[in-house]
């Protein structure tokens, strides 16, 4: 399978490597954060990932939310639930599901055909996220994203991915995610319901220079920030890019894209 590479991004497009983005040398400080962000590993943290699924779609998609369970997805190969835990209690504040398409076909795949640039490369797709109200679960949010990134960066993954409804699609915007159709398209997905969602993509690569090139306000705690609370390794960790092949076939569109998305 052709698949969009780290390697091919350094050689042929000046970019930065994922090694370099991580490198301890960007780091300016540690901080702590009031929470940890891990990846679960059992039932009982499988079930407090459920449990902020439901508080968080309870509040837009009530009828949704008391169907919500264990999925599962959630134990699918190339898939991993992140969770969020108070540190004074140990209680659940937020979570977010990250799925590789290492194994398989992204959960987005059974409403959309993705365009083989992106559909023939190492993807995560995010899902399921889901916060505590209030100032912690602002702060928990972009932690979420942060471990999100360190996964993909971690694993080799080439884009992140995420399908998002009005108006948290303006969220993801904001972070500088782009359109993989129409801009600013909505696509039923009928594998939610046939609610409307704008399909949105972010090379791995090139976060760290985008969000320089605009002064991000998050790139100090993305890249310039030690959050040892912050931990996405995985027992028996396999890189999720292993079940990919590698190829050349889709150099030209990929240098095509980039340069798009560079000067974007």
């Amino acid at each position: 399978m052709d698949r969009i590479d780290s390697v091919f991004l350094t050689q042929n497009t000046a970019y930065t490597s994922l090694g370099e983005t991580l490198s301890q040398s960007a780091v300016k400080k540690t901080e702590r954060l009031p929470f940890t962000i891990k990846v679960a590993s059992n039932p009982t943290e499988l079930d407090q990932a459920v449990e902020m699924r439901r508080a968080a779609y309870g509040r837009h998609l009530p009828e949704f939310a008391e169907t919500m369970g264990v999925e599962a997805l959630d134990s699918s190969p190339g898939t991993v639930v992140l969770l969020a835990q108070s540190r004074l209690d140990g209680g659940p504040l937020g979570t977010m599901r990250v799925q590789t398409n290492a194994f398989g076909p992204l959960a987005v795949e059974q409403s959309v055909r993705l365009p083989d640039w992106l559909r023939l490369s190492g993807l995560a797709e995010a899902t399921r996220l889901g916060v505590a109200r209030g100032a912690i679960g602002r702060m928990v949010k972009v932690a979420l994203c942060k471990a999100y990134y360190m996964y993909c960066a971690q694993n080799g993954l080439d884009w992140m991915l995420i399908t998002a409804r009005s108006p948290l699609d303006r969220e993801y915007e904001a972070m500088l995610f782009e359109d993989v159709f129409g801009q600013n398209e909505f696509l039923p997905m009928t594998h939610v319901g046939g609610l409307p969602h704008r399909v949105m993509a972010k090379p791995v690569a090139l976060v760290r220079q985008r969000w320089a090139k605009v002064n991000h306000p998050f790139l100090g705690f993305f890249f310039e920030t030690d959050h040892v609370d912050i931990d996405v390794s995985v027992a028996s960790k396999q890189s999720a890019t292993n079940a990919l092949r590698d190829g050349s076939g889709l150099q030209s569109k990929v240098a095509d894209r980039l340069q798009l998305l560079s000067e974007a």
